[in-house]
């Protein structure tokens, strides 16, 4: 059986679908093909999941630590098995809507079931299917990062797929304790997550710092913070052997600090970075060049060394200044399409890309680190206020974290945003918008808030450069 498409994708995950999409609004027609769970990773194992139940996870460890004086703990009690059903539903409707409707209704649009080759650069195939495309884009994403670490192979140990769903690998059962081998987003989401319902959890991260890539007063302040609340962190930690000492039970051999050191769970959780599916799908057999990572090399067009073939998604990795994140993904995606099916040559701006981890307080951030900048040959200028500084922040009893500005000290405009509080999430796109159009110091300041709002940490980083914004009144400039 066979098929011709104007366009074949590899994968049916945002990049995909919003490639697809705009196939069909073109008149074209599109393939994908996926190997696993319509959607991709997105909405059945990462972002969707995940934040469903770091949010129960907030009602539950809120209800227990109350803000304000006054209120009085309450212990929720925790079904774990009734969340992950729960979590389960929301993700089948969520997959319903936003992916097998559109197929139901865009009949220009077909996805394959299987693991896709390319034969060559005009043909995949997909089980006993062949699939001719007169264009092809890869957008396979990636996969959790497997670290050889001696033993790792003979125990049993979750990743981050642990959110799926449906899947042999979905954690149902909650764990009395738990190791997790990383300091990135992913490890410091679920770490928080898993401690919030009950479960012990140690971070072990082999940098100084967690977040080694944010800015310094970000891992540190995010560091005191799980730490004050249970977490039990260890940097410089390099792990050097796995146990499996019970069928419950193993245990991690580690040098931290050049110390030898142990440490014992019920669980263990990888989650050490992620790295591109481009592994036995005839990538090099057609020419596509990847980097020393197997990430796609793409030039600004997110063409690859192939005239015909294109990448998009986390599967390009850094290439062309991008991040890994769904909605880089799925804007490339249009993108690719774009260029692939009506030669628009239109090229990616990956500039302003906020991006944000979902603890509690959150993290967020837009631009460069002050040490980028810095890199780049901008002579820059930072502020730094607690979060104390913000009304709203006082007025809720939510007063750990900071706001931190960088900016061009020549020209006054800022080019990087970093912040730890509540609702980071939604505050750093006003930042994002601001650097988008070149904003200035006195253009954040200028900008009248709404009062009391997280929002004005921006306005009084900015004030900081000119005065003490502690020694305002509110709303003052």
């Amino acid at each position: 059986m066979s098929g011709s498409f104007d366009l074949v994708i590899l994968g049916s995950g945002s990049t995909a679908f919003a490639a697809a999409i705009r196939a069909a609004e073109l008149g074209k027609t599109a393939a994908m093909t996926e190997m696993r769970t319509l959607g991709g990773t997105c909405v059945n194992r990462g972002c969707l999941p995940s934040k469903n139940l770091i949010e129960a996870a907030r009602i539950v460890w809120e209800a227990a630590h109350p803000r304000y004086p006054g209120l009085k703990p309450v212990k929720m009690e925790v079904d774990f098995a009734e969340l992950i059903a729960q979590k389960q539903e929301v993700v089948a409707v969520y997959r319903g809507k936003k992916y097998q409707s559109i197929l139901t209704h865009e009949k220009n649009i077909q996805v394959f079931d299987g693991s896709a080759e390319l034969l060559d650069a005009h043909t995949v195939r997909v089980g006993e299917i062949t699939l001719r495309g007169e264009h092809i884009l890869v957008a396979t994403g990636t996969r959790p990062v497997i670290p050889p670490i001696e033993g790792l192979d003979r125990v049993p140990y979750l990743t981050s797929d642990l959110l799926t769903v449906n899947e042999g690998i979905e954690l149902t059962e909650l764990p009395e304790s738990l190791i997790i081998l990383g300091g990135g987003y992913i490890a410091l989401e679920l770490g928080q997550m898993f401690h919030r319902f009950g479960t012990h959890v140690t971070i072990l991260e082999r940098s100084p710092v967690i977040l080694p890539r944010y800015e310094p007063e970000v891992s540190s302040m995010l560091t005191f913070l799980l730490r004050k609340e249970g977490v039990n962190i260890v940097t410089a930690a390099q792990v050097r052997r796995i146990l499996q000492t019970s069928p419950n039970g193993i245990e991690v051999l580690a040098s931290v600090n050049g110390k030898p050191q142990t440490f014992s769970a019920q669980k263990l959780l990888i989650a050490t970075g992620r790295e591109p599916n481009t592994h036995g799908i005839g990538l090099e057999k057609v020419g596509v060049e990847l980097d020393e990572h197997g990430f796609v090399q793409v030039n600004d067009e997110l063409q690859t060394s192939v005239p015909n073939l294109w990448a998009a998604g986390d599967v390009i990795g850094n290439h062309a200044d991008s991040q890994m994140a769904t909605p880089v993904g799925a804007h490339d995606g249009v993108i690719a399409a774009m260029n692939a099916l009506t030669e628009a040559h239109r090229k990616v701006d990956h500039r302003v890309i906020p991006r944000t981890i979902f603890t509690d307080p959150q993290v967020a951030m837009v631009g460069q680190t002050d040490a980028e900048a810095v890199s780049s040959g901008i002579r820059c200028w930072c502020g730094t206020i607690p979060l104390e500084l913000v009304p709203r922040a006082g007025a809720t009893h939510q007063t750990d974290g900071l706001a931190k500005i960088v900016i061009n000290r020549t020209t006054r405009e800022v080019v990087g945003v970093s912040l730890v509080m509540p609702n980071a999430s939604e505050v750093i796109h006003e930042a994002a918008m601001a650097l988008r159009f070149h904003a200035k110091l006195e253009d954040f300041i200028d900008m009248i808030h709404v009062y009391p709002t997280m929002a004005e940490a921006l306005k009084i980083a900015a004030i900081s450069y000119f005065k003490d914004p502690a020694r305002l009144s509110c709303c003052a400039e």
